[in-house]
């Protein structure tokens, strides 16, 4: 299969902003959202966003908060630091419906680590929200 038809029919690539630390990236998804305000995010969940220090989106957020919210599958892959976390959480936080208590998002993660950086983010992320999305923290030792 040649990239064209795995990318949908167009390939962008293009220089990243600020934040992003290998400087490049590739897409097929062309919407960029320069701003938190105007990705209409549920009011307390933007006031968590604001709250948890974030004033504008990283590259990866800007062009991936949109998709999931959509969605749409979505891959992203950036270097360490670059707000990969904060966009699924976001954009999860975002899909819930809040009035029920079901699970509606799994995250799944290789170590224990990288979860307990997921439940923090999402935890303080959640602050505002009615009802506080409920999450759970749970570990098996692989190995075992």
């Amino acid at each position: 299969m040649s990239t064209e038809e795995n990318t949908g029919g167009f390939e962008n690539r293009g220089t990243a902003a600020e934040g992003d630390l290998d400087g490049e990236f590739e897409t097929n998804w062309d919407d960029i959202v320069e701003s938190f305000d105007d990705m209409n995010l549920k009011e307390n969940l933007l006031r968590g966003v604001y709250a948890y220090g974030f004033e504008k989106p990283s590259a990866i957020q800007m062009r991936g908060i949109k998709p999931v919210i959509e969605g749409r599958d979505t891959i992203a892959q950036a270097q360490s630091g670059t707000g990969k976390t904060a966009t699924f959480v976001i954009s999860s936080l975002q899909i819930i419906d809040e009035k029920t208590r079901d699970c509606q998002v799994l995250v799944l993660a290789p170590t224990r680590e990288l979860a307990q950086q997921i439940h923090k983010v999402s935890t303080h992320l959640g602050d505002y929200m009615r009802g506080r999305p409920f999450s759970r923290l749970c570990w098996r030792n692989s190995r075992s």
